[in-house]
């Protein structure tokens, strides 16, 4: 890991954050990545234990380390943990989340797979269709449930917007939430429909298609939801 002495200009504790967290993304993900001590990274990057303490802490909130007392400083992705913990606190009710979750993924999924529409490769469309055959061989809910949460996932990654996938990881655990209540109760034929057609549009390269077919599938899952209507005063 090529680490460098800062200039001492700015806030030091951001400035180290920011290298940190690009060497960090320079690496890539895979493998079990740990960062030198403390005491070294103070040394290579010029500043103080102190400095380095408080960045390290700043991007364990942020979900990019974690630090383990006697063990070190650890890689990893949780970047949607900081968002995920919050909604429980701001939305207490189940419902209340799952009804709000959705009208989320309405604005932002169709849009989604626009973009793959426009960009994703021969290869992630072919990683689309596997996961499909996936869903579609599925014996239990569970795996499902597992398989139908990838596929949302690729098809951020194939439109190329980190911002998507960050956002979709930082509703993972209210998504598997959902899907419990959708696939897990009414089984995923629909899903298995949906996921075919929004393919289709894909690889014929359709924007608008795409964007049709993703709507649909998600107003599909509200109805399964089987939720309240939305609170007086409250778009549904």
């Amino acid at each position: 890991m090529n680490i460098t002495a800062l200039e001492r200009t700015g806030s030091l504790v951001e400035r180290v954050c920011r290298q940190l967290a690009a060497l960090i993304r320079e690496e890539g993900s895979g493998g079990d990545r740990w960062l030198p001590g403390e005491r070294s990274l103070a040394e290579r990057l010029g500043v103080s234990r102190t400095v380095v303490r408080e960045a390290t802490k700043r991007l364990e909130q942020q979900g990019m380390l974690e630090i383990q007392h006697g063990s070190g400083i650890r890689v990893v992705d949780r970047l949607h943990r900081p968002l995920n913990d919050s909604l429980t606190l701001l939305i207490p009710d189940v419902a209340e989340r799952l009804r709000q979750l959705n009208e989320v993924r309405l604005g932002l999924e169709p849009a989604a797979a626009a973009l793959a529409a426009e960009r994703a490769t021969r290869e992630q469309v072919r990683d689309l269709r596997r996961l499909q055959e996936r869903l579609e061989a599925a014996a239990d809910p569970a795996a499902a449930i597992e398989v139908d949460i990838a596929f949302h996932r690729a098809i951020a990654e194939a439109g190329g917007n980190l911002i998507h996938g960050l956002i979709l990881d930082s509703f993972a655990e209210l998504g598997l939430a959902s899907r419990l209540r959708t696939i897990g109760r009414v089984g995923k034929t629909s899903a298995v429909a949906h996921h075919r057609r929004i393919i289709a549009a894909i690889e014929r390269r359709d924007p608008a298609a795409a964007t049709r077919a993703m709507r649909l599938h998600i107003l599909a899952a509200g109805e399964d939801l089987d939720l309240p209507p939305p609170p007086p005063g409250k778009s549904g």
